[in-house]
């Protein structure tokens, strides 16, 4: 008698261990999935959303705006299109006709003077002839005369080429302000590669056009 009640005991026992068993198992299969991948493919698709979002929030860059500021102040487009190493190109560029304008300018003055106060040496008024400068005194009234239109020419081609400067670096930020967005991914190209054509037997050559397209990027061969 006592043997059947610890053989009852020990089958009550195991029957108990059993349904705890089992509930642990329905708890886990209930945890798990049957899509695996399921969790990561939704992080991959909100942050895909997410990259989407900051792109579109990111402003556009304005050819406009590099335009009408290389034409403000030259170099300003250059530094709004980032590419400051150009800045110190524009400014040397600049720089000469500057120089030479106040160069031709200064002589200009001078031989104008000169050839005024010669003049008048010659129409019988001397009164000017000791301020002529001294590397002006031993030249005669048609050599200055000549040195005075090549210095006016001189001043106003310099001003001409210092507006022409200008007007290239302006071109310059515009041009490249519109090359910024431009798309040089592997998306565009045209490739021509050599091939071997099984139905001539012989050599020929493979063109292939990729376009880019929003939503597929078909490939063109013939």
């Amino acid at each position: 008698m006592k043997l059947y009640r610890l053989f009852r005991l020990v089958f009550v026992f195991a029957g108990y261990l059993g349904h705890v068993m089992a509930q642990d198992d329905k708890k886990k299969l209930s945890a798990t999935t049957l899509l695996p991948g399921k969790k990561d493919s939704l992080a991959k698709d909100t942050t895909v959303a997410a990259v989407k979002i900051k792109k579109d929030t990111v402003p556009k860059h304005n050819p406009r705006i590099a335009t009408r500021r290389s034409a403000i102040l030259p170099g300003w487009g250059q530094a709004y299109n980032k590419e400051y190493w150009k800045i110190p190109l524009v400014y040397g560029i600049i720089s000469i006709p500057t120089i030479l304008y106040f160069y031709n300018n200064s002589y200009y003055k001078k031989t104008k003077f000169a050839f005024e106060a010669r003049f008048k040496e010659a129409n019988g008024d001397p009164s000017d002839v000791p301020s002529i400068d001294e590397q002006l005194k031993g030249l005669g009234i048609a050599s200055l005369q000549s040195y005075r239109n090549s210095f006016r020419r001189d001043r106003d081609y310099s001003i001409l080429y210092f507006l022409l400067a200008w007007g290239l670096q302006v071109a310059d930020a515009t041009v490249f302000a519109h090359l910024k967005d431009f798309d040089v991914s592997n998306d565009l190209s045209m490739q021509l590669k050599p091939l071997f054509n099984p139905v001539t037997r012989g050599p020929g050559l493979s063109l292939t056009v990729n376009l880019k397209n929003h939503s597929q990027k078909p490939a063109l061969s013939r």
